[in-house]
């Protein structure tokens, strides 16, 4: 999992799994979920982050092993 911050576009990026993205829908003008083939949430974009997200603040819990 990779979560990435771009300043520049204030736009968040969460990618889930690494895969191959077959297709992208709009769940809102500011928010993009990405799936691969098999249907699976592969990435989530969120546009204007800080105003939509805690941006800067960032806390992992619960790291799978």
């Amino acid at each position: 999992m990779k979560v990435q911050y771009f300043e520049d576009t204030d736009t968040l990026y969460i990618e889930f799994r690494d895969h191959d993205i077959s297709e992208s829908r709009e769940i809102d003008e500011n928010t993009i979920l990405d799936y691969d083939a098999h249907g699976n949430v592969c990435a989530i974009t969120f546009e204007h982050a800080n105003d939509r997200t805690d941006v800067h603040q960032l806390t992992v819990e619960g790291i799978a092993v």
